[in-house]
């Protein structure tokens, strides 16, 4: 009795010192407007269990977490429609965070919707992720998103720290382009879809994005505990690198979704700021984004 409890002890601090990256609380829901029957409910409730255990028990690199250490990230899937028995469509917004140094606060790291998600999945479906193979579509985008929120997390550590992560999720792109289902071509008509995505994140045009990251959170978030006004002031000179991108591609989904993801968050770190510091920001995020750019106006109220 005492040696298993001893061997039960083992395991746990075992899996304590090495839990998995990824703390993912996973939900699905279905369209309001959409028929489930029972069975196809069975399926939904399924479905959460299984793309819950993929993302959170997938070991998805050779690095230690510990527990605290892992990254906080949230899954939705939203069922649309379903063409044919156990062919599901819908969307799916993948978000993820990251803590500043000495503080409580969280910042949101990322934060995507997906509008192109078809699989199929049927009672007892197992989802298990293969390096180097197409599997299935909902294994690969699933795949593929938890290398690019790894990604974007190891940038923010340190500068073009995400790179064995991106480049993976690259690779799950070429991997799923023989399939010729939505959301992993260069060619769709849309160039918000998984392709453009890490196709931009590894161009070197947008490595002023990822040194924004960077600086974004090590310079700025995390000295915000030492000087809150010096931290502002690396935080808008980080912002001021994307003006690179935004002149040769603007409106690019990658700078649109990093300044969404930071809009609130900038309202209230520059709300004691000057109006001079208030104004030169807002004019310089609507320069960045300017198809957004009525929502930043509100940093100055």
């Amino acid at each position: 009795m005492h040696k298993i409890f001893f061997f039960s002890v083992l395991l746990l601090i075992s899996y304590l010192s090495n839990a998995q990256e990824l703390n993912c609380q996973v939900t699905v829901v279905s369209d309001a407007k959409l028929e489930v029957s029972s069975v196809e409910q069975e399926i939904l409730t399924q479905m959460k269990q299984t793309v819950f255990e993929l993302m959170n028990n997938t070991k998805w690199t050779k690095d230690k977490f510990s527990v605290e250490e892992r990254i906080n990230c949230n899954l939705q899937i939203q069922i649309n429609a379903i063409p044919s028995p156990g062919v599901f469509e819908g969307t799916m917004q993948i978000q993820s965070s990251r803590p500043a140094y000495k503080s409580t606060y969280n910042t949101t790291a990322f934060n995507f919707v997906d509008m192109d998600i078809s699989f199929p999945f049927s009672r007892n479906s197992v989802l298990i992720y293969a390096p180097n193979q197409f599997r299935d579509n909902i294994t690969s985008v699933l795949a593929f998103y938890a290398y690019y929120m790894l990604g974007v997390d190891y940038d923010s550590m340190s500068l073009k720290g995400g790179n064995p992560f991106f480049v993976e999720a690259q690779q799950i792109v070429a991997n799923a382009q023989s399939s010729n289902i939505k959301g992993w071509m260069s060619n769709e008509s849309s160039k918000k879809n998984r392709y453009w995505l890490i196709d931009n994140t590894l161009h070197q045009l947008f490595e002023p994005l990822r040194e924004c990251n960077y600086e974004y959170n090590r310079k700025g978030l995390d000295k915000l505990y030492e000087n809150k006004e010096l931290a502002r002031k690396n935080i808008f000179n980080a912002l001021n690198k994307l003006n690179k991108i935004s002149t040769t591609r603007p409106n690019s989904i990658n700078v649109s979704i990093f300044i969404q993801a930071k809009t609130s968050e900038l309202k209230n770190l520059f709300y004691d700021a000057t109006l001079t510091e208030k104004t030169d920001l807002v004019n310089l995020l609507k320069k960045i984004d300017a198809v957004n750019s009525s929502k930043y106006q509100e940093i100055l109220n």
